[in-house]
């Protein structure tokens, strides 16, 4: 029950995290399963962006959060507490600034994939809604629907990929890309 408690607040916290001017086009994520209930998950997070904080530039800002709460700090840790962050980092791809997490686990649940039993497929919930909303973009599972955001794969497969949409680039947007080199 207190694990349970705990859960919950990691991702409020997290929530309100996400309700601030930092930003991302897209997430890619590819689960690869090792064992029955083990693996490695990849969090590849495209085009980081800050958005207009009542018209205000605040880039600069959200650039240091990145940083010092995802980058050195413990925000990504703190959303998927019983697995384990192997490696996090930021590149340059596309003229765009990206991210990639990557996080060993040895119970799906603890990265949001689901099984009902060991003999059934897999399943994961794309959050929506409130603070966060992530819309489907593409998988190699099977999609229900928008109205139900679910997506599963066969018990068969061991790699399994989705990506989802966060926000377009606008000219509300500011691209994170130029502190990131002058960083380098």
């Amino acid at each position: 029950m207190e694990k349970r408690i705990l859960s919950i607040l990691t991702l409020i916290s997290f929530i309100i995290l996400l309700s601030g001017c930092l930003t991302v086009e897209r997430k890619e994520y590819t689960f690869e399963l090792t064992g029955d209930n083990s693996g490695r998950l990849t969090i590849r997070y495209i085009n980081i962006m800050s958005t207009l904080d009542d018209g205000q530039d605040v880039s600069g800002d959200d650039f240091e959060e990145l940083i010092n709460t995802y980058l050195n700090g413990t925000a990504i840790e703190d959303e998927y507490p019983m697995a384990t962050v192997v490696s996090k980092k930021l590149y340059e791809q596309d003229n765009q600034l990206c991210a990639e997490v990557i996080i060993e686990f040895t119970d799906l649940a603890s990265v949001k994939l689901h099984q009902f039993d060991p003999n059934s497929g897999y399943f994961h919930v794309i959050p929506s809604g409130g603070f966060v909303n992530e819309r489907f973009d593409n998988t190699n599972g099977q999609y229900a629907s928008d109205e139900v955001p679910i997506i599963r794969w066969p018990s068969a497969v061991r790699k399994l990929e989705f990506s989802t949409i966060l926000n377009e680039p606008d000219e509300d947007t500011v691209s994170l890309l130029p502190y990131f080199l002058e960083m380098k």
